[in-house]
């Protein structure tokens, strides 16, 4: 029923695109729009502490609006389409679904700021489509980092040493697949997997929705 009420009223006020402004589909991205962004090849993008890293498009034009929008700007209605933008590349990686995907944390200030983890509703959207768990509860972020895009490469990994904790409680029995939005230098990342080998966890492939350079 509920479904059925927001369906009426995003036909009443004839919901736009957020892209091209089109309200012929009555969505938050036409298919003309999602169709403008194209995927990286299936290929490892880098390796960081021998974990394979994936990244599913470059940084540019709908992709760049697309995560801005959803992380920036509260469109969360977007998170849906990065996550299918991101399985659609996935898929031709694997089709093995036994995975737990681990989105990228943020600190809880930010997140009580922000409202939302805008990789977290990326995270349910992904695990909708994939048929892989989701897992919010094995690592969280201790640190009130600040934000990467500003810094240099050896700025990056010094903001961000120490700024996660795994809890071992939470480990699920099966591989872990972190995923984030943007991956530029890979310290995210890396600080991530530095933490889980604390704690003997190997098992990790990360993918990033992005990357702001071409391969």
């Amino acid at each position: 029923m509920k479904e059925f009420f927001i369906g009426l009223l995003d036909w009443i006020y004839k919901k736009k695109c957020y892209f091209c402004k089109s309200s012929g589909e009555c969505v938050k991205m036409c298919s003309k729009c999602y169709t403008e962004m194209s995927h990286l090849s299936g290929s490892v993008n880098r390796i960081v502490l021998r974990k394979p890293v994936y990244c599913a498009g470059v940084y540019e034009k709908n992709l760049q609006k697309l995560i801005r929008g959803l992380k920036y700007h509260n469109q969360k209605e977007l998170a849906f389409y990065l996550a299918k933008f991101m399985y659609e590349y996935w898929q031709k990686i694997t089709d093995k679904n036994n995975f737990q995907v681990v989105p990228v944390p943020i600190y809880p200030k930010r997140e009580k700021q922000r409202k939302y983890n805008h990789m977290n509703l990326v995270a349910e959207e992904f695990c909708k489509l994939s048929g892989c768990t989701l897992n919010t509860d094995l690592i969280k972020r201790v640190k009130d980092t600040k934000p990467q895009y500003k810094l240099k490469k050896s700025e990056r990994i010094t903001n961000l040493a120490n700024a996660f904790e795994v809890n071992e409680e939470n480990l699920l029995p099966m591989k872990i697949l972190i995923i984030d939005d943007i991956c530029t230098t890979g310290s995210t990342f890396e600080e991530m997997i530095k933490e889980f080998e604390k704690h003997n966890i190997s098992d990790i492939t990360c993918l990033a929705a992005t990357t702001p350079f071409e391969e």
